[in-house]
């Protein structure tokens, strides 16, 4: 029996000024190869195919044009279209204007749009996002929430599907959209085919064991910086709120706010994220048991300090380390 090609979706994925061309080509591979297994597990004479094209944002002339097509010769309907990672940080990205028309354009006429890391950015702009909880890199999550306030950004996880809008986590969760794709249109068999001829987990659901504590030192707050620096050096002494703020001179009241205000974080918030990224780091590079790493980085009680290490990394201690010592185990190697 000849084997026809039934494409059962369109996917564009869009090329702004510098954005990472290995998503862009990485995606293409990706539909490709799951084609390829329809085609080994297919009887019938359709086979269902995910038709990829690139669209090019040409920012002089202020369009987007298809620039490449897997199946050139009928005319497009992209169901879905994906805005890929920056390879820039945000604030230094380019958004062209015409990029978010052309999406916003598009959406109207029924493509479900996506984007993956910092190409939320781009998709923000659309102005679609407004209302919506969508997730970002966990780096970027702060960022993207103060330039679109009206975006409910969830970091936590790797991708969130609201429907007509797709938004996925890290700058490598391009997979995990791209395998999420495959199974909604091509079945879960064929997608975890893909998954193990790319050596791939399949879609993952959180961002968070990969997140790590970024302090924020910029914020202009002489005084609480200092207390930022003095909590970094003693974390794992006990902290009391009341002797910080007589300590600065301020009331605890006027202290808990600028300190909120400063960091984003309550003082007791920032310092279990001090004390569970100094865990982090005994976990990945020591073999010192857990009870030994609670009690240095500051918790008495091992229990309390699972419960937190579990609240803040969504893995338990014992868990984390079998997933991440991988450091630990080649620094061992390197000085035998």
């Amino acid at each position: 029996m000849v084997k026809t090609a039934n494409v059962v979706a369109e996917i564009g994925l869009l090329i702004y000024p510098e954005c990472q061309l290995a998503a862009i080509y990485g995606l293409t591979d990706l539909f490709r190869i799951s084609g390829e297994w329809v085609q080994e597990a297919s009887d019938h004479g359709a086979i269902p195919v995910i038709r990829v094209s690139h669209w090019k944002v040409e920012d002089e002339e202020e369009c987007v044009t298809c620039i490449w097509d897997s199946h050139p010769g009928e005319p497009h309907v992209l169901t879905h279209i994906i805005a890929p990672p920056s390879i820039v940080m945000p604030e230094n990205m380019h958004i062209p204007p015409a990029a978010a028309t052309w999406m916003k354009t598009m959406h109207t006429q029924g493509s479900t749009l996506c984007s993956v890391c910092a190409g939320a950015f781009i998709l923000a702009e659309t102005g679609l996002m407004d209302g919506r909880r969508v997730t970002t890199h966990w780096a970027f999550a702060r960022q993207l929430a103060a330039r679109y306030p009206q975006i409910n950004v969830a970091e936590d996880n790797m991708v969130i599907d609201d429907g007509d809008i797709i938004t996925a986590g890290g700058i490598l969760a391009w997979a995990d959209l791209g395998l999420s794709l495959v199974q909604r249109f091509l079945g879960a068999e064929v997608m975890l085919s893909t998954a193990r001829f790319l050596l791939l987990d399949p879609p993952r659901q959180y961002q968070r064991p990969f997140a790590v504590f970024i302090p924020q030192f910029n914020h202009g707050d002489d005084v609480i910086l200092r207390v930022q620096h003095y909590l970094h050096a003693s974390a794992s002494e006990a902290q009391v709120i009341s002797e910080l703020a007589e300590k600065e001179g301020m009331s605890e009241r006027t202290f808990l706010r600028r300190f909120t205000k400063a960091t984003g974080l309550r003082p007791v918030e920032y310092l279990q994220q001090i004390r569970i990224m100094k865990a982090r780091e005994a976990l990945e590079l020591t073999v010192q048991p857990v009870e030994q790493i609670a009690w240095q980085v500051g918790y008495k009680d091992p229990a309390a300090f699972r419960k937190i290490f579990h609240k803040l990394t969504g893995l338990t201690p014992g868990i984390y380390r079998q997933r991440f010592s991988v450091l630990a185990a080649n620094l061992t190697s390197n000085t035998q």
